[in-house]
């Protein structure tokens, strides 16, 4: 497995400013380690990166229930001949 290090020397990114190179370099890596992955288990791999950073950094995340957010609903008609 390659180290951040092997992919802040790759060719496509060397000439970027440092800060661009990182978030460049994090990115390829990401990209490598699910290529072969399914939707679901890239989604299951976000999701556990992320809780590793919550659970390592101190942070409680707090989520919100959209469920029915995307409902359509029903057209408000006017009735201006009053």
């Amino acid at each position: 497995m390659k180290t951040l290090a092997d992919y802040l020397n790759h060719p496509e990114i060397i000439n970027e400013p440092m800060a661009l190179r990182e978030i460049h370099a994090i990115r390829l890596m990401q990209q490598d380690e699910t290529k072969d992955m399914a939707a679901e288990q890239r989604r299951e791999y976000a999701h556990k990166k992320a809780m590793a950073f919550f659970a390592g950094s101190g942070y409680t995340p707090q989520f919100v229930n959209l469920t029915g957010q995307g409902r359509v609903r029903q057209p408000v008609i006017l009735d201006l001949a009053k």
